[in-house]
């Protein structure tokens, strides 16, 4: 059965800039300031050591985009350019620990945010309740309507985009004084000398996901061409809208108040522009902005089991990949991608519960990893340029070069920001892929 297309260019975007944009923007800018001690030049370095990570490790992926349609995105390149088994490696870990911890955690900001809107209890059992009923209301949609799934993308994108542009707008001309920090909310400014790097955590957290959207590439519109075109497009939009927003957010109320508020400080600009209804308003495209992350994340995911079925690198495979006619996606592949994601929440609600993860949470378990398995691609770009399948030094040498300096700058970011617990995240998902790299050659060699 041939699989319609069902996707365009401005969706394509609107994935990547719809995932990455959201949660973290709102929820990690104060992170990112509190890590710098408040300095905002540090900060805004942070974000454009995000964007380089991200632009050229993109620019980097187009070249093997352009050069397959593989189903399964990133698993995809790995198939194709590496081996088999070092796919199944990866599809596991994209599976089993990738994507769905990403999901429960936007999925969670999403209900903190709904209590927020909503004046409930913001206890974490209410957010996690809300945030869980989210995610399933997402898993519905996307498998019953692919198109709604789309256009639901598509309008998350352009609503989140209004309360990010205007706090920028609003920023420049800006000339009231910063509101004063109650003397008990007070967080000096200080000098943090290079524990600044600890920053480049939750700037890992803001930008990731900007890969998911190769996850569906196969039901892209001259996939090709497009999405190249929207891995490069889409990293610079990010870009823009991170530096605008940050910028405008510290003018209007300066470094002190984000340190001292924390995720509060939007919605407190908010309020203090246009008043509590105004806040509110404004507060709800926040919220649709990142019910937008939590459905890019979603489709990923949703289609990941079908997609490594497809390749035989999952149990039972023959039935995980049979597709349902009327939804086009696989029933079996879907209720095993829900039944993982839940799994998930279930543990994010006894880490945050006990305090465990300090300050992170259990995205942070797979975000760094992962920039350490694009350098094997980005290493495979540079071989391909040895062999002369690229001929252009600049896709082929300068772009993977800076891409694997970009993956490192994470890598160290994430050690300093948690030296206790990132070491053992990585080899919890070196275990995981070791496992799907063993079940993949079991299977071929019986």
């Amino acid at each position: 059965m041939k699989e319609e297309k069902h996707y365009g260019l401005f969706t394509a975007v609107s994935m990547i800039v719809g995932i990455c944009v959201g949660s973290g923007i709102f929820f990690k800018a104060d992170d990112i300031l509190g890590a710098t001690g408040g300095n905002v030049a540090l900060g805004i370095l942070v974000f454009c050591i995000g964007a380089f990570s991200i632009i050229f490790g993109s620019i980097t992926l187009t070249q093997l985009a352009n050069r397959t349609e593989k189903n399964g995105g990133v698993v995809a390149y790995f198939e194709e350019f590496i081996s088999d088994k070092a796919a199944s490696a990866f599809g596991w870990f994209q599976l089993f620990v990738y994507l769905p911890t990403i999901t429960v955690v936007v999925s969670w900001v999403s209900g903190i945010y709904t209590c927020m809107l909503l004046g409930l209890p913001n206890t974490l059992e209410t957010q996690t309740l809300i945030g869980t009923g989210y995610m399933a209301f997402f898993f519905l949609l996307n498998y019953f309507s692919l198109r709604l799934g789309g256009y639901f993308q598509n309008l998350a994108t352009i609503m989140k985009l209004i309360p990010l542009i205007a706090i920028a707008f609003v920023g420049i001309f800006w000339k009231e004084p910063a509101p004063i920090v109650p003397p008990e909310l007070a967080v000096p400014i200080t000098n943090v000398g290079w524990g600044w790097l600890a920053a480049l955590a939750p700037m890992a957290f803001s930008y990731d996901g900007w890969t998911i959207a190769t996850n569906i590439t196969h039901e892209v519109k001259n996939a090709k061409r497009t999405m190249p075109m929207a891995l490069t497009i889409g990293p610079l939009l990010v870009l823009a809208i991170y530096l605008t927003y940050f910028s405008g957010l510290v003018s209007i109320v300066g470094p002190e108040y984000i340190l001292a508020m924390g995720d509060e400080a939007t919605t407190t600009v908010v309020i203090s522009l246009l008043g509590e209804r105004g806040g509110s308003i404004i507060l709800s495209f926040v919220l649709i902005a990142i019910l937008g992350v939590t459905n890019g994340v979603i489709m990923g995911i949703l289609r990941l089991p079908q997609a490594l079925a497809e390749k035989n690198m999952l149990p039972n495979s023959a039935k995980v990949k049979q597709i349902d006619p009327k939804s086009q996606l696989s029933p079996v592949a879907a209720q095993i991608a829900f039944a993982i994601a839940f799994v998930w929440m279930v543990l994010h609600y006894l880490t945050q519960k006990s305090g465990i993860m300090g300050g992170g949470d259990v995205s942070e378990i797979a975000i760094v990893f992962s920039y350490l398995t694009y350098v094997i691609l980005y290493l495979k770009v540079i071989s391909m340029k040895k062999e002369g399948v690229i001929t252009s030094p600049f896709f082929g040498w300068i772009m993977p070069v800076f891409a694997i300096m970009g993956s490192a700058i994470i890598l160290i970011g994430g050690i300093v920001s948690n030296p206790t617990y990132v070491p053992v995240f990585i080899l919890f998902c070196f275990v995981v892929c070791f496992i799907g790299y063993k079940y993949y050659e079991k299977k071929i060699t019986v």
